[in-house]
């Protein structure tokens, strides 16, 4: 395997934004009378479409219903809920070396727009990806449309892709564009569910993907510590 695009989901990922998500979701519901979800059916739902996840919470809600709860949850989001939102140890030192090695970098989100600029900004890492994908703005996982858009974009194949991710819809889109998958063990969906999917493995943190690249899917002509200088 030889790849040259990694996409990442966000939220769980590379962002431990889990306690956020779920307090808004629950607050949305609670200022509009509708029943709050448990903390584990909320945390469940990370990494759909906004959308997609109210209606995964509350099957039987009407339109209209759905419509302010997402109001509400993007306030709150956006807005009034001070949640720290950090990103998860070894992150951005493991973007920077990825980059520098030459591997393309991209985000495939559940998160909205205004919600990963934001994001973006506030952790300095937007120069680090070539292209994002956003729910709001496409089709939701998992759905391939992210993936699709992402790829076409950057004029790479699906064989040359890997999708790296904390949820099962990570896997079942990368699945669904024919790309391979890589999942995190520390993210919202536990790893014996992640590998129902098939991933080609999960790694314990962030921080262990260069060395898995190196050994599993080096780019052509990346840096290496080798004496060959990594040429096949």
């Amino acid at each position: 395997m030889t790849f040259e695009l990694i996409v990442f989901d966000w939220d769980g990922t590379l962002m431990d934004s889990e306690a956020r998500i779920v307090n808004c979701l629950q607050a949305a519901c609670c200022e509009l009378g509708v029943p709050s979800p448990p903390h584990a059916s909320a945390r469940d739902v990370i990494g759909l479409g906004l959308d997609e996840a109210v209606m995964q919470l509350l099957p039987g809600a009407d339109s209209a219903t759905r419509r302010a709860i997402m109001g509400r949850y993007r306030q709150h989001f956006l807005e009034t809920d001070r949640t720290p939102s950090l990103l998860f140890p070894g992150v951005r030192e493991t973007l920077g070396r990825l980059s520098g090695e030459g591997y393309r970098l991209a985000v495939a989100t559940g998160k909205g727009r205004v919600g990963l600029d934001r994001a973006l900004a506030d952790t300095g890492l937007r120069d680090l990806f070539l292209a994002t994908r956003c729910a709001d703005e496409t089709l939701s996982k998992p759905h391939p449309q992210m993936l699709l858009e992402l790829m076409d974009e950057l004029g790479v194949d699906p064989a040359q892709t890997l999708m790296v991710g904390d949820t099962e819809y990570d896997m079942q889109m990368a699945s669904n564009a024919r790309t391979q998958a890589l999942a995190v063990a520390y993210g919202v969906h536990a790893p014996e569910r992640l590998m129902l999917h098939g991933p080609l493995d999960c790694l314990d943190t962030l921080s262990g993907l260069p060395e898995w690249l190196a050994r599993n899917g080096r780019r052509d002509g990346a840096r290496s510590d080798r004496p060959d200088g990594g040429q096949r």
